[in-house]
């Protein structure tokens, strides 16, 4: 009953909000198309723009089709431009749960009293989302925390809402024009587990712990320490930390921060992720970044995190120094090279349409050129010649965007290609120059001091292997020789013994 209830509630909110002619043109069955067409007219919300419709139907719908609608918008491959942009405003802003239900959840969690844990727990919390929601708090041991507590029974309304979207995409992909490109599946078991690394904890905690490392002693980046005794799957414990909003710019500057060092600052700790580390925040929107007052970031938030591949890197770099050079022909050969692009793609038709929707970007002065939003356009591209873009180029196209946001308000001629260039070259310096070479030899060198001792024994028995797997396919091929020549002599005997007897 709760699932008929859920589905009525959905195609209420569809037709409340004019959506039923953004379904109808899309809809491959000639007759039901004709039906859905014939349907009465929510006249409601008729002035909006379908983007602002869709935005505010998913807003009524609740928090988790918030979320997808916000992983959605980082989907420019997928939908049209003009509906990730709306899309990308969605807010995940939901009330707090009880604070006793608060207190109960990190008790069962942690198997302690409240008192025990923690000298001081504010019960009004700091902050609310709809997975989980900070609590202030002091550790027996003077430490100011901050407690992330999931909300109580959220797991069974998670599985409901994406039992409901496992269903609707099945018939999104048998019912619709558009349906198997889009891939509506895959994009659901995509959000499925985005959701549900977020319900786990743990997984955020080691998430920090390795961004910390890397960023240790960094005088651009601080990330709070992690207390593990204070924490499990429904529980984070962290070091509290004290900051100025980023967005904030009137107090950051009577506070004397230099905004366009923190400018680029962003942009240096985004590309040091990416190339050095192969590891990034991947949620930085304004609510998750504070500014300290010795003029470093301070990240919040690490439920979001992307990993890159040599791979991943080295297609980006080549991909970033070639549409900055305006060499389409290398973006087009670079595409297909890493084997996301259908078999039978002509580079020249894909390098056709990657000018196209690049030089317009690039007649502007460099400093206004926006990394992020070149990186969406060519995820449009990718749509008319249904190229497979990976989750992790997503999560970093979105936060490119972030940061380039970000920095254009704190320092609005920042030239991120300046700040960029060197990162890109000295990458693909060290990938295929000879210190690269160097490098590549000396860290196979132990596995090789292991395995050459033992190469001469290995290739002489390898030698004795193929020997005996060809004498042994030898003396297969002899007994089928015998074989047919018994066949054959049985045969012959057989039709003289005929003849014998029918003389």
């Amino acid at each position: 009953m709760k699932w008929l209830k859920r589905i009525k509630t959905i195609f209420r909110t569809l037709y409340l909000y004019g959506l039923t002619d953004l379904f109808a043109h899309h809809i491959r069955q000639d007759w039901l198309r004709n039906l859905v067409g014939k349907l009465p007219q929510s006249v409601e919300y008729q002035d909006q723009s379908l983007p602002v419709r869709l935005r505010l139907a998913l807003e009524s719908l609740g928090p988790i089709f918030i979320k997808f609608g916000q992983i959605l918008s980082t989907r420019p491959d997928l939908i049209p431009y003009e509906y990730a942009t709306e899309l990308a405003k969605l807010q995940d802003r939901v009330p707090p749960f009880d604070a006793q239900l608060s207190r109960r959840q990190i008790e069962k969690a942690l198997g302690q009293s409240i008192e025990s844990l923690y000298a001081e727990f504010e019960t009004e919390p700091v902050a609310s989302a709809s997975i989980a929601q900070v609590h202030k708090a002091r550790l027996h041991s003077g430490e100011e925390v901050a407690v992330k507590v999931l909300r109580p029974n959220i797991l069974p309304v998670i599985e409901q809402d994406l039992a409901l979207m496992r269903l609707g995409a099945g018939w999104l992909e048998r019912l619709f024009a558009d349906g198997k490109r889009l891939k509506p599946r895959e994009v659901v078991a995509e959000f499925d587990k985005y959701l549900h690394d977020e319900l786990d904890l743990m997984r955020e905690a080691a998430n920090a712990s390795q961004l910390g490392r890397n960023f240790t002693c960094s005088d651009m980046l601080v990330i709070p320490k992690v207390f593990y005794d204070y924490c499990n799957r429904d529980v984070l414990t962290i070091e509290w930390m004290e900051g100025t909003p980023v967005s904030d710019i009137p107090t950051l500057k009577t506070k004397g921060i230099d905004l366009k060092k923190l400018a680029d600052y962003g942009v240096e700790i985004f590309f040091t992720q990416v190339f050095r580390d192969g590891f990034f925040h991947a949620d930085m929107h304004p609510g998750n970044i504070l500014v300290a007052d010795d003029n470093r970031y301070i990240a919040l938030d690490f439920g979001i995190i992307g990993s890159l591949t040599d791979y991943d890197k080295r297609y980006l770099a080549i991909n970033f120094l070639a549409f900055f050079n305006r060499d389409y022909h290398r973006v087009a050969t670079a595409h297909i090279e890493s084997g996301w692009v259908p078999a039978g793609t002509r580079a020249e038709e894909l390098e056709a349409a990657v000018r196209s929707i690049c030089e317009p970007i690039f007649n502007k002065p460099i400093s206004q050129i926006s990394f992020g939003l070149v990186l969406m356009r060519l995820f449009e591209v990718s749509r008319c010649f249904n190229v497979s873009i990976q989750p992790q180029l997503v999560l970093l196209q979105k936060t490119l965007l972030n940061i380039e946001g970000l920095g254009r308000q704190l320092d609005p001629d920042l030239d991120l290609w300046a700040t960029a260039k060197p990162f890109l070259t000295k990458w693909m310096d060290e990938q295929i120059g000879l210190k690269a070479l160097f490098n590549n030899l000396k860290n196979e060198a132990p596995a090789w001091a292991q395995i050459l001792p033992g190469l001469p024994r290995k290739l002489n028995a390898l030698a004795d292997e193929n020997h005996r797997q060809g004498m042994h396919n030898a003396y297969l091929h002899l007994i089928k020789v015998q074989q047919r020549q018994s066949l054959w002599l049985g045969l012959i005997a057989i039709a003289l013994l005929l003849i014998l007897i029918f003389k």
